[in-house]
């Protein structure tokens, strides 16, 4: 019933097709010409409050006023909104929707005290069991070894995982979904994330280097003349920040300690630590003068294929080094 509704709404959050749900399912409550949709990016927060008396001015009939992207309002926006909802105009519904934006934010506190806030996030570990849940919301089936390989293959936009979903949902026709068929159907285009390659790296993990690298160069839509020397900047700024993390660490500096000198928050920071305490300082120093000559090397100073002068440096800045015993 409209006399249900509360007189504020905040629907935000990273899970954008559960967000454009719920909209949906607000607006729908409404008739058509009693609903006036809004841009944060136009529109400031006293705007806002004049359209929702505006309609309330229209007398019998409820109304609905939707501002989209209020992630983007400042403090005076979310004050001209909490005076505005000390009295709000009867019959009246401020639907304010947004991208991540955290519970403790001043639009949130000011709706919180008078509407209902519906915020829902997906982490990038949690896609898979998104994928999943969202496969149930097609009557479909699908195996979590499914999920993860959707994950892997399309990335982390959820707009485009739900119209994967939708469409294996359609072809699958009631069946389960198996990894085999994901495979199958669905194209690579997702870049292999770069901290992959770093965590193999990190691990002093060869295989895992050369694999993720591989699983990069063949996902992304650039060529490769284009996504080496990326590659190759992305490494080098990687290590350049572990041998600062490593000095630091000498230093007697904790990685929570040390990270706003990394420029970095205190997880990655703590991660970036536990990489670094893997290699000494000299391997740390040797790894960005390979890369230094790989990146010479891609500059037209070898005449080895780019993929071949690549792999030989990932191996050389990852493997551990081999003691070499003095002579008896």
């Amino acid at each position: 019933m409209a006399d249900e509704l509360k007189p504020a709404y905040l629907i935000a959050g990273s899970d954008r097709p559960k967000v454009d749900r719920a909209v949906a399912r607000l607006r729908s409550r409404f008739d058509a010409e009693a609903v006036e949709l809004l841009s944060a990016v136009e529109t400031t927060g006293e705007d806002a409050v004049a359209a929702c008396n505006v309609m309330g001015l229209f007398g019998a009939g409820t109304r609905l006023v939707v501002v989209e992207g209020v992630e983007a309002w400042k403090a005076a926006d979310a004050k001209a909104v909490a005076t505005y909802l000390k009295a709000p105009a009867p019959g009246t519904t401020l639907a304010l929707v947004a991208a991540e934006l955290k519970k403790d934010a001043p639009i949130a506190k000011t709706v919180a005290a008078v509407g209902d806030l519906l915020i829902w996030d997906v982490t990038a570990k949690a896609i898979p069991r998104w994928i999943a849940d969202q496969f149930k919301l097609s009557n479909t089936n699908a195996e979590p070894e499914a999920c993860r390989l959707l994950a892997e293959l399309v990335g982390d936009d959820l707009y485009e995982l739900a119209g994967e979903v939708e469409k294996m949902a359609t072809w699958a026709d009631g069946a389960d979904v198996t990894e085999a068929d994901v495979e199958g159907l669905v194209a690579p285009r997702a870049e292999s994330p770069p901290w992959n390659i770093t965590d193999a790296w990190g691990a002093r993990d060869v295989g895992g280097v050369l694999r993720e690298t591989e699983k990069m160069l063949d996902r992304t839509g650039d060529p490769v003349s284009r996504t080496i020397p990326r590659l190759v900047a992305s490494l080098t700024r990687h290590l350049q920040r572990a041998r600062a993390a490593h000095r630091l660490e000498e230093q007697g500096l904790s990685a929570q300690e040390a990270a706003s000198q990394l420029g970095m928050k205190p997880y990655p920071a703590q991660k970036l630590f536990g990489q670094v305490r893997n290699f000494s300082g000299a391997e740390l120093d040797d790894a960005l003068i390979r890369l230094a000559e790989l990146d010479h090397a891609l500059k037209g100073g070898s005449r080895l294929a780019n993929e071949l002068e690549l792999e030989r440096a990932l191996v050389d800045i990852t493997r551990p080094r081999v003691a070499v015993e003095a002579p008896a």
